[in-house]
């Protein structure tokens, strides 16, 4: 298991983290770009701290390279950590991400598609499993307003991020702080459903409580021990 290392979410997580030889998927909460630079910051962070062990990769896999590397690489995953493939359907890249699970020689194997049923999911599940092997896998939008997560999946998880106003900083003039996510579990096995708000992953891929949460929760714990 890998947890967050944020309270709130591995107690609502059953099994306290994510399992490393399981299939988890995740969508932008809209088809704007803002939501989806948020979903991709969100899986590249994930992917990070599974590849934190020296001497492993990531693999991420996509029919169209548009990603950001320098954006990655704030979340995480630097050059260092991560590989890329490119295929021409979802259906190729599928069948690459299987190979690629199964080999168990990889941290973490990650794909960006538009279309994978049931039965597919079903295939990445069992990779993941036979190679001890965490895949995730990005849904993109393929109509707008239609969340991709509505299509049936055997994804152990199913998360949806979107993006929300940054807070300020202490410190006049200074400007917004570190971004800000809706991080939403939408189903999970033997859990069930959350919906958090939480910091963006900083550069070891890390979310955190916002400010104001910290100090509550710093608040109540003083006040629990002054009580025993």
């Amino acid at each position: 298991m890998l947890p967050f290392g944020v309270g709130p979410l591995d107690h609502l997580l059953a099994g306290g983290g994510l399992d490393g030889a399981g299939l988890h998927e995740v969508a932008g909460a809209s088809a704007s770009w803002s939501d989806d630079a948020a979903a991709t910051l969100f899986a590249a962070g994930i992917a990070a701290r599974f590849a934190a062990a020296p001497g492993v990769s990531a693999l991420w896999a996509l029919t169209r390279f548009d990603l950001y590397a320098p954006g990655l690489e704030q979340a995480g995953l630097g050059p260092d950590r991560v590989l890329y493939a490119q295929g021409r359907t979802d259906k190729e890249l599928l069948a690459m991400c299987e190979d690629a699970l199964r080999d168990g020689s990889l941290a973490c194997v990650i794909a960006e598609v538009k279309a994978a049923d049931q039965t597919a999911t079903r295939r990445l599940q069992l990779a993941a499993s036979e190679g001890n092997t965490p895949m995730l896998l990005y849904r993109r939008y393929r109509r707008y307003g239609q969340c991709p997560l509505g299509d049936p999946s055997l994804a152990m998880t199913r998360w949806r991020i979107g993006t929300l106003p940054s807070g300020r900083l202490a410190s006049p003039g200074v400007g917004r702080g570190r971004g800000r996510w809706s991080v939403e579990l939408v189903r999970q096995r033997g859990g069930p459903p959350f919906s958090l708000e939480l910091e963006a992953c900083d550069d070891q891929g890390r979310l955190a409580l916002p400010a104001a949460a910290r100090d509550r929760a710093i608040a109540a714990g003083g006040a629990a021990r002054h009580a025993a």
